[in-house]
């Protein structure tokens, strides 16, 4: 196969591979971007959520509940370093989105805390959460378990995460 060819079948195969890793859901004027966690190791009794979501409507919403049939429950956190001293609390109003703004869950930052875990969080599964939002409603999402060391989602060809 000549190198044209070639590099053009590479693209393809990237490029139909990114659909796997993406996906959105959309609720009102919000849309979340692909939420996922990392695996844990047998007997843990807590993991991580990460997504994003943007609001593309004119007022803000604010996410006020997170829950998942695999956690007793799950709670809205958010990390941060003051004075070399890293803190984690819990965000028990809440998190707000502003309008036409976009809020990133991500390791180190806000994140979900799924408590009590029912089971180990697996490599690659798809695991079923609902967020509940203080205007645009409630909306079940599915949380794609990436590798227990992972940093962020998963990134295909190009560097794109989604």
């Amino acid at each position: 196969m000549n190198t044209p060819v070639r590099t053009l079948a590479v693209l393809l195969l990237a490029l139909s591979s990114t659909a796997a890793f993406a996906h959105e859901f959309k609720l009102g004027p919000l849309k979340i971007g692909h939420p996922w966690s990392r695996a844990t190791p047998n007997g843990a009794k807590v993991g991580g959520g990460y997504l994003t979501i943007e609001n593309t409507g004119t007022t803000p919403d604010r996410l006020i509940a997170v829950s998942a049939p695999f956690a007793g429950r799950g709670e809205m956190h958010e990390m941060a370093t003051k004075d070399g001293v890293m803190t984690m609390r819990e965000l028990e109003k809440g998190v707000e989105i502003p309008a036409g703004g976009k809020v990133e869950f991500k390791p180190g930052g806000y994140h979900i805390m799924f408590q009590e875990l029912k089971q180990p969080l697996k490599q690659d599964e798809m695991l079923k959460g609902t967020l509940t939002f203080e205007k645009a409603g409630t909306i079940e999402v599915e949380f794609k378990v990436e590798s227990i060391g992972a940093r962020g989602a998963s990134e295909p060809a190009g560097g794109h995460k989604h």
